[in-house]
């Protein structure tokens, strides 16, 4: 997956409910997008929220 202009490497076999991942962002909604089409291809119900970790803003996703 490629959030702006940087490859992340996600395992989504080992990404199961209740877990989650950050990434990075400047451009939240932009990433928010590109996150949504390829959850939605796999068929993976997710949250999104933009959150501040460790004086750095990105985007925190979790599978419900």
């Amino acid at each position: 997956m490629r959030v702006e202009k940087i490859s992340y490497d996600i395992n989504w076999r080992a990404f199961k409910r209740g877990s989650s991942f950050f990434i990075p962002c400047l451009q939240c909604r932009k990433a928010k997008k590109t996150i949504l089409t390829t959850t939605n291809r796999l068929k993976y119900k997710v949250v999104t929220k933009v959150v501040i970790e460790e004086g750095v803003r990105g985007l925190r996703v979790w599978r419900v």
